[in-house]
């Protein structure tokens, strides 16, 4: 069976060390998942299947800036959570070579991590449905904050962030396939691997992989272990035993 002991030997002998996160790994900064027991698909204060659908979005989108105004004011005042931190210290001491995200809350960067593959996007950048104007973070973000529906300054066309909606193509996935690939330790931390195309890198991992997550997985590769435990708690723990040599 999997524990920290050994998930800490793991990551002491490998190089090309390849993560790929979803929402779990941020619920501890505050930030709600989407399938737990307080996230957006039990609650329902906003409706799933409007909020990110692309074509209601094209038809009524003040649905997603109802969300995207409360998420925004919410990324603003939280902090990375230590599995965040731990990963860009793995990635500053050469060990870990990228991480894939699912998430759209940034805080892989906030906590230092660079090589970041995020295939469902970011609220970093937007641009006009209209005339593909783009607009950074800042602005977007106001416009987001003020505006009922942000509104393109040269066209009046609606501003839409660049993240992923249902009906749209994930993003990065050929480079996140090649990462998975080259990778000699494969980690999946907070996310169910219920959700495609992303659910199925763990598969094209060169190394052992491993699962750190409370809950069932969807997607289950073959000689695959997992450690169901708080993932904060499992990273502490991890780098308690690697610390004389980070």
């Amino acid at each position: 069976m999997m524990n920290t002991q050994k998930l800490a030997e793991l990551i002491r002998k490998s190089h090309h060390i390849v993560a790929l996160t979803g929402a779990g790994i941020s619920t501890a900064a505050g930030i709600p998942d989407f399938r737990g027991p307080n996230g957006l698909y039990v609650t329902r204060r906003y409706d799933p299947e409007k909020t990110f659908d692309i074509d209601w979005f094209d038809t009524d989108p003040r649905t997603f800036f109802a969300f995207a105004r409360d998420f925004l004011t919410m990324v603003d005042r939280v902090e990375p959570t230590q599995a965040h931190a731990f990963l860009a210290e793995l990635e500053q001491q050469g060990l870990l070579q990228s991480v894939i995200t699912q998430n759209i809350d940034g805080l892989h960067q906030k906590a230092g991590s660079r090589n970041v593959i995020e295939v469902h996007g970011s609220f970093q950048q937007g641009h006009c449905r209209g005339c593909g104007h783009d607009y950074s973070y800042d602005e977007l973000k106001h416009k987001i904050l003020a505006e009922e529906v942000p509104h393109c300054d040269h066209c009046k066309g609606v501003i839409k962030p660049d993240i992923v909606f249902y009906g749209e193509a994930v993003r990065g996935m050929d480079e996140a396939e090649s990462e998975a690939r080259h990778a000699d330790l494969f980690l999946a931390i907070g996310t169910s691997l219920t959700v495609y195309p992303a659910a199925m890198l763990p598969q094209f991992s060169g190394g052992p992989v491993v699962s750190i997550n409370r809950g069932a997985l969807g997607e289950v590769v073959r000689g695959m272990e997992s450690i169901e435990r708080d993932i904060d708690e499992v990273f502490a723990e991890v780098r308690s035993i690697l610390s004389p040599s980070l």
